[in-house]
């Protein structure tokens, strides 16, 4: 019993209890359109993925599910993204308190790291930003869903009020069958729910470094500034890439005006960082983009939030470790800080597990389906990234395969912090040393 309570695997139980639940629920009548009762891989699939907020599905959403169903479905992804908010930043906090007292008066110090007595303001900061953040974006879709496309208004805010969730919490779940291109063109649809996306993605840590900064009661952390940093530098990058690899595809960007390739290039670069919605047809684009979108769904937001994949400060901290083997620095350092020897450590393991988790599953699914390498790979690292997006082949691969996905989805999703944070909390000064050497290294 004591081994469950252990943080680490407490989080993973939970998850898997939010599954088993959503799954019972799916599997009523009253959730199904047609009144029947769902096969359990449709269900189990639909859950996990729900839960683990990836967006990735078998069925569409819009037509299979009912009303009763798409709500047990945005439950299941609110649950998800808010209960992954908050238990990672919790689980931080715990990995703060098993150090000694004078090791966090330091890292208080230098790292303006969260403190035990910020629990309350922190649990009142994470409910808080996510009801505002929702609600806001869920009245401005309802409005523009009414006056711009003429809905009803029940139904323009049911269908504000999924996608704005939906975004918030990086979940990539969309009522309609072509998910989001019917507004490639619109920014007023588009454009909030980037916003959305971004805050519900960069980390909890992060917008709470923010609101302290704003206040003036402390400066922004190493890790703050590091995501920022990096967040800002893939949403460059990831939109320039797009218009150059899909500016004259005329299945994607080709034929829109240079204003709506613009939009589009911007939105496919926030949601490829594990969002999963899409505004343009993504089996339609180039290999160019596909292996874009491979290294962006593999790297995902920030830690301690709605996001998926290694996470930016993982992909940050290796990156700097490079540089400083590069210059022949022992210490990796970035704004004045210096960055510890297990935190280089935690990232080299996440990185190389999430590395074997996708080789693994590429090699168990390409023997059991016909589907090209490249499309299984982009759906492999979609789901271990959490991120939703697919060419199309989801609710084509067998029933193994479908399996494999499921598992990667919620490995992506709980496995690599949980991980990371056991690692720390079971971290333990060895009372003897090995003589050292030196392997041979490339």
């Amino acid at each position: 019993m004591r081994q469950l309570l252990h943080p680490s695997r407490a989080v993973a139980l939970a998850f898997l209890l939010t599954i088993a639940a959503g799954v019972l629920l799916l599997k009523l009548p009253l959730s199904q359109a047609k009144g029947e009762t769902a096969p359990w891989l449709t269900a189990i699939f639909t859950a996990t993925s729900a839960v683990c907020v990836t967006g990735l599905v078998v069925v569409d959403t819009g037509s299979y599910w009912s009303s009763f169903g798409q709500w047990v479905i945005l439950g299941l992804f609110q649950i998800g993204g808010f209960g992954m908010m908050t238990a990672a930043t919790l689980l931080g906090l715990m990995v703060n308190r098993s150090l000694p007292l004078r090791a966090k008066l330091i890292t208080q110090v230098e790292t303006h790291t969260l403190r035990l007595g910020d629990v309350g303001s922190v649990a009142r900061l994470v409910f808080g930003m996510t009801l505002f953040t929702e609600l806001i974006t869920a009245l401005w879709l309802t409005v523009r869903l009414h006056l711009g496309y003429h809905l009803a208004w029940g139904e323009a805010a049911w269908n504000g009020l999924f996608h704005a969730v939906s975004a918030f919490n990086n979940a990539g779940f969309s009522i309609h069958p072509d998910n989001l291109m019917r507004y490639a063109a619109d920014a007023a649809m588009l454009v909030p729910l980037m916003v959305a996306i971004v805050l519900g993605g960069i980390g909890f840590p992060v917008l709470y470094d923010l609101r302290e900064k704003l206040r003036g009661a402390r400066q922004l952390s190493l890790h703050s500034r590091l995501t920022l940093v990096v967040t800002g530098a893939l949403l460059l990058v990831g939109f320039l890439a797009l218009l150059l690899f899909e500016w004259s595809n005329p299945k994607t960007l080709g034929p829109m005006p240079p204003g709506e390739k613009f939009l589009s290039a911007a939105f496919a670069s926030v949601s490829s960082r594990t969002a999963g919605f899409n505004s343009v047809d993504i089996g339609a684009m180039t290999h160019d983009s596909w292996a874009l979108h491979y290294f962006l769904m593999f790297v995902g937001g920030g830690s301690a939030g709605t996001a998926g994949g290694v996470k930016i400060g993982t992909v940050a901290i290796l990156g700097l470790l490079v540089m400083a083997e590069i210059r022949g620095r022992s210490d990796i350092e970035a704004f004045g800080r210096r960055v510890s020897v297990s935190a280089q450590r935690q990232a080299m393991t996440v990185v190389a597990l999430g590395a074997f988790m996708i080789t693994l599953g590429t090699l168990v699914i390409l023997p059991l389906t016909n589907v090209p390498t490249d499309q299984v790979i982009f759906e492999i690292i979609s789901a271990f990234g959490t991120v939703g997006l697919s060419t199309g082949i989801t609710a084509q691969l067998p029933a193994p395969a479908q399996f494999v996905i499921i598992a990667l989805m919620f490995i992506g999703r709980v496995g690599t912090i949980t991980f990371a944070t056991s690692l720390m909390l079971n971290e333990r000064r060895a009372q003897y040393r090995y003589p050292e050497e030196h392997p041979i290294v490339g």
